[in-house]
């Protein structure tokens, strides 16, 4: 015996002009006023004496896609002044970006952007 069972879909896109009054919508937040109170994260890769420069060049362009003038302009600034800020963007954003440098074997932190 075979039950036909439909399920409600998990998501629902709203539109964020949806009226209040509207049955089935949901009021979203400002978003403006979210990514503002939201603070800026710095993300810092650290000199490590295990990976090659050039792979770290490698790194830079793969997970920021900066040209390999940029990404190498960030290697010497990390060889020599022993870190180098890489982005800053809104704290998930620069969550991923620390994770996947995780990954290829850098280290990497978050910062808050003060100011």
């Amino acid at each position: 015996m075979m039950f036909a069972t439909t399920f409600p879909p998990l998501f629902e896109e709203v539109s964020p002009a949806c009226a209040a009054d509207d049955p089935g919508t949901v009021s979203l937040p400002d978003t403006e006023t979210a990514t503002r109170l939201d603070r800026v994260w710095n993300v810092i890769v650290w000199d490590d004496p295990i990976n090659l420069m050039s792979y770290v060049v490698y790194v830079f362009q793969k997970v920021f896609g900066m040209s390999e003038q940029l990404a190498t302009r960030h290697m010497i600034e990390v060889h020599k002044a022993g870190k180098s800020i890489l982005t800053s963007c809104e704290r998930e954003k620069a969550e991923l970006f620390v994770s996947r440098l995780h990954r290829y074997g850098l280290q990497a932190t978050l910062e808050k952007q003060t100011g």
